[in-house]
C-alpha cells in the first residue's frame, strides 16, 4: 500500500480499513487480512500497558512498537503515533518524526488543528507524510473529557477550518474521531485527502478500530463506537477478516455506533 493508491481509494470511492496493531505477530496478521492501513497508535497505553489514558506512553516505546510490527507487516501502510507532548516545540516534533520514520513507520500521526500546522508544513517541506487527528483528542482528556467533539455550529466551523489548515500546510492523511456523522461527511467531503473515521459515522472515507475492541479484549467498557467482530468468529484472523469486510461492503459502522 502507498499514499498514492489510498488517495485513489478515495477517488474511487473505495472504503479504507484501518486498525490497530502493537507487535509483530498482529503486524502480520492484520496485514494479511487485508488491512490498508496499520496505525501503531498511542492507544497501547491503554489496550496493553493497562493505563487509564493514553498520555503514560512515551517515544521510546513508540519506536519500540513501531519496529514490531513493521518486521512482519508485508502489505499494509504503517501509521506511527507521536505520543503526548513529543510535538510540545517543533523541533521536539521534528525529532520525534525522525525517530519514528527511522523505527520503519511510512507515515506519522499527531493531534491538534492549527496548532500543529507549522509541524505539518516542515515535515512536510521534508518529505515526511504526516496524518493529522481531529475530533476527540485522546491526548487531552484530561482538560475535555471523552465526549463527543464539534456538536454546535461553532465548534463545527472551528473543526472544518483545523481539516481545511492540515490539509493546506501538507497533511496527506486525518483521522476524524468522536464527531457528529454530518459533519464528519462534510469533512470528508470538503477534503482532497482521504479521512478516516472513527465513532464518526459511516460517510468518511475508511473506519479505523482499535485491535483489542475489535477482539472483544476491551479493558473495562467498550467504546460505544466499536464492534466485537470474534462474535460468531472461529479464530481471531475470521474476526480480523470480517471487519475488513464489513467496512469495505458499508456494513460497519452502523447508527448503533455512532457517539451521541
Amino acid at each position: 500500500m502507498t499514499l498514492n493508491q489510498l488517495l485513489k481509494m478515495k477517488q474511487n470511492q473505495q472504503k479504507i480499513v484501518c486498525l490497530t496493531a502493537y507487535d509483530a505477530a498482529f503486524g502480520h496478521w492484520v496485514s494479511a487480512a487485508g488491512v490498508d492501513v496499520i496505525l501503531v497508535g498511542d492507544s497501547l497505553g491503554m489496550v496493553v500497558q493497562g493505563h487509564t489514558t493514553t498520555l503514560p506512553v512515551t517515544l521510546e516505546q513508540m519506536v519500540y512498537h513501531t519496529q514490531m510490527v513493521q518486521r512482519s507487516n508485508s502489505t499494509a501502510w504503517c501509521i506511527a503515533d507521536l505520543p503526548f507532548m513529543a510535538d510540545a516545540t517543533l523541533q521536539d516534533g521534528l525529532a520525534a518524526a525522525k525517530a519514528l520514520m527511522q523505527a520503519g513507520a511510512n507515515m506519522v500521526k499527531f493531534e491538534g488543528g492549527q496548532r500543529a500546522v507549522a509541524l505539518v508544513a516542515r515535515l512536510s517541506e521534508l518529505g515526511v507524510p504526516v496524518c493529522g487527528h481531529l475530533g476527540l483528542l485522546p491526548q487531552s482528556v484530561q482538560k475535555t473529557g471523552y465526549r463527543v467533539q464539534g456538536r454546535d455550529a461553532a465548534a463545527a466551523e472551528a473543526l472544518m477550518n483545523d481539516a481545511l489548515a492540515l490539509q493546506a500546510a501538507g497533511a496527506d492523511l486525518l483521522v476524524l474521531e468522536c464527531v457528529p456523522s454530518d459533519l464528519a461527511r462534510q469533512i470528508s467531503q470538503a477534503l482532497t485527502i482521504p479521512v478516516i473515521g472513527i465513532g464518526a459515522g459511516k460517510d468518511t472515507d475508511g473506519q479505523v478500530l482499535v485491535l483489542h475492541d475489535l477482539l472483544g479484549l476491551t479493558l473495562g467498557k467498550a467504546p460505544k463506537f466499536s464492534h466485537n467482530f470474534m462474535t460468531g468468529a472461529d479464530s481471531i484472523q475470521q474476526a480480523i477478516e470480517r471487519y475488513v469486510t464489513a467496512v469495505r461492503n458499508l456494513e460497519f459502522p452502523q447508527p448503533c455506533h455512532e457517539m451521541t
